[in-house]
């Protein structure tokens, strides 16, 4: 019973995360952003309506160690603002989404979940990050891209 119990929670354990990943925005090649002003200096935007917004093409800011998830994140919310200029403030409010990698000690990656909003609008963005893979960087549809401030003299 007990080895039959063990199987069990074994294949229960296991089946949280899946063989494959459903990342369809991957790009081990990609080069991280120049950081100026403690933002990241992001100089395309992004295509892709899907891009940021859809947790299987999340922005890639990997590879990094979990433990700089948050600085990462606040370089990249630095070096955007809203359609209209407006600022913008976020929060992580979940993750989601394990994934197999080979860059995690666990050997998977989740996707964070982060809440966007624009200064004077209650309207609230949700936008997927990984910090396990790499991609290019890009600036969502819906937002803009903020200019360094040593260029605004």
């Amino acid at each position: 019973m007990k080895y039959l119990f063990s199987i069990i929670t074994a294949l229960l354990l296991t089946s949280c995360v899946s063989t494959q990943s459903t990342l369809k925005n991957v790009d081990n090649t990609a080069i991280r952003p120049a950081i100026k002003d403690k933002a990241y200096v992001i100089t395309e935007y992004a295509t892709d309506s899907k891009y940021g917004y859809d947790q299987d093409y999340p922005i890639n800011i990997g590879f990094i160690h979990e433990k700089q998830e948050d600085i990462n994140i606040e370089y990249y919310f630095n070096g955007l603002q809203g359609p209209n200029g407006e600022k913008i403030s976020y929060k992580k409010v979940d993750t989601c989404c394990p994934f197999p990698s080979k860059n995690s000690l666990m050997g998977a990656g989740t996707i964070g979940i982060y809440e966007v909003f624009f200064e004077g609008s209650a309207k609230k963005i949700t936008l997927y990050f990984n910090i396990f893979e790499k991609g290019k960087i890009l600036c969502p549809k819906g937002f803009s891209i903020k200019k360094p401030v040593s260029d605004t003299k």
